[in-house]
Parts: structure tokens; sequence; C-alpha cells
């Protein structure tokens, strides 16, 4: 193998390609701009540099010989792999220098996607992000319009219209207020017991709601809103201050719980556990930024 600042021209190697598929070097020179003597001394120079002859030149004309033959075969492959190398490297300055949007439901918005992000600005420094936030059912439909060009989700399966993968499981935890009379019960709380009691919820079309309303379903029992509210923070606050119990993610409350502002009550009766997704569309595949936001969510979910 010639040493490294040996290596062949690629334009020497463009050209011996081009006699092969043209059939002479005036032909070869003409379809790559410059003249034939100009061809001729760079082919001579790649027969000198790998020490065998390419081309049989005759008074009718040139053709390549056998070994020039082969050599051709694998300068073809080599500017094959020389495009893709420039065509990856082009999508690359794109990307570093490219817009991402985001949509994420709340609890993912709020106690996932900052760390995601910090991540993923320090990986590429020069790609922007716009964070949209929502419910699961805002997240998906913004997805599916094109909207966001990667969601993030919570609830019991996956929407059927888009890729998915998932990224951890999330249990729910029934709260309440410390002085709450359920933090003194003996036995545990019973599903029907859940469904008679008014409680502090979020919007139909969150994840969290869609969860606790299967799970009540199950048991043919419904759920009763004493009051609905579109963030997490005012239902924590809310459930606090005695408005009634709430049903939330272990992600949202665990500062609550250890502060003693939240008592988690538990109820055997109820499967509240979810998964938290990532989605996209199935016709556009995620461009590298989203794909880099995706290997480090399931990175970081794997260590969870």
């Amino acid at each position: 193998m010639p040493p490294a600042h040996r290596y062949p021209d690629l334009t020497a190697l463009d050209l011996l390609v081009s006699v092969g598929r043209l059939g002479s070097i005036s032909a070869a020179a003409e379809a790559h701009g410059i003249t034939q003597p100009a061809a001729s001394m760079r082919l001579s120079a790649l027969e000198r540099l790998l020490k065998i002859q390419l081309l049989e030149r005759a008074t009718t004309g040139t053709r390549l010989t056998s070994a020039g033959m082969a050599t051709a075969e694998w300068a073809a492959a080599v500017l094959a792999d020389m495009r893709a190398l420039l065509v990856g490297a082009a999508a690359l300055r794109a990307e570093q220098g490219s817009h991402l949007q985001v949509a994420a439901s709340l609890t993912v918005a709020e106690y996932l996607i900052p760390g995601w992000l910090g991540l993923l600005a320090a990986a590429l420094p020069r790609t922007t992000v716009s964070l949209e936030m929502g419910n699961t059912a805002h997240v998906a439909d913004s997805v599916a319009r094109g909207d966001a060009e990667l969601g993030f989700i919570e609830g019991p399966r996956p929407p059927g219209r888009l890729r998915s993968r998932e990224l951890l499981a999330d249990e729910l935890m029934i709260v309440v207020a410390r002085d709450h009379p359920w933090t003194r019960r003996r036995k545990p709380l019973t599903a029907r017991e859940l469904a008679a009691t008014p409680l502090v919820l979020r919007e139909p079309g969150s994840g969290t709601r869609d969860v606790l309303t299967e799970a009540l379903d199950a048991h043919g029992l419904n759920v009763i809103a004493a009051m609905q509210l579109g963030s997490t923070t005012a239902i924590k606050a809310a459930a606090a201050a005695g408005a009634g119990p709430a049903v939330l993610s272990a992600l949202a409350v665990r500062g609550e719980l250890q502060t003693g502002q939240l008592v988690t009550v538990a109820c055997p009766d109820l499967s509240l556990s979810r998964s938290i997704r990532a989605i996209w569309a199935a016709a556009r595949p995620p461009s590298h930024a989203a794909a880099r936001l995706l290997a480090i969510a399931a990175r970081d979910a794997g260590t969870r």
C-alpha cells in the first residue's frame, strides 16, 4: 500500500472510471471539463503511483487493460464512498445549525426534559430547540400534524398512528394533604372508595387522567372531579391545601413526599402504572438532532 501521503488523486480515479464508461480519454476529459493532455497527464501519474499499466494506448484509441478495469471498479467504490462522506458531512453541518421542535406532556416537560435538553445543548451547541407543552393528546396531535418533530408523552398505550419508543415506566400515586383522614386509615383504600371521592384532576386528554380513568373503568367505576386543573404544580398545591385527593406521577410528587406536604395512600385494587414514550411521525424519520435527543432520553431513562 502506498504511504498515507501518496494516496491516488481522486480526480485521476474519476477519470479512469470515465474512460472505462465512455471509451476514450478525450471523451472522459470533455466530461470532466479539462483538456485531453491534462487528462492524460493525470492518468499517467496514476499509473506511475500504482506501478501498473491501466491503459492501452494505440493509434485507434485508448482502452482499459484488465488491470485497469479492475482498478476502475475499485475506484468507483471509493468515489461512491467519498460522495457518501460529503453528503453526510453536509447533512451534519446543516443539523449543527438546525432548529428542533419538541412537544412534551407536562410531567415530562417539567421533570425530565430540562436535563435532556441540557445534554443535547452540550452535544449540538448550534442546534436551537423549541419546546411546546400540553397534555398527551395535544402532543400526539402536534407530532401527527408535523408541528413538532419529536414528542414525549405518558399513558397506558402508544398512539396508533405514530411511531414510538418506550423510555421508562412511571407509577401514579394517590396523594393527600398531611392532615387528610385517609392518612390515618388502618385498611388500604379500595377502588370503590376512590371512585366515590371527588378528586383534584388533570383535564381529559392528559396521560395521567387516562390511566386513572382506565384503571377505574376496569372495576366498572367512574372518576369524579372536584376540580380540573391544567398544571401539575397547581394540582399539588390544591391537594396539599386540602382541596381533595389527587393522582399524580411519582416523578412529580417526590419533593412534596420528602417534605411531608403530601402523603401517599395505597390502593391495591388499582394498577396505576404507565409508560413514558417518545413519539414521531412514521413518514418522517427523526433528524440527526432528534435522534440524538432520543438517544439521550433513552440513556437517562436506563439509569433510573
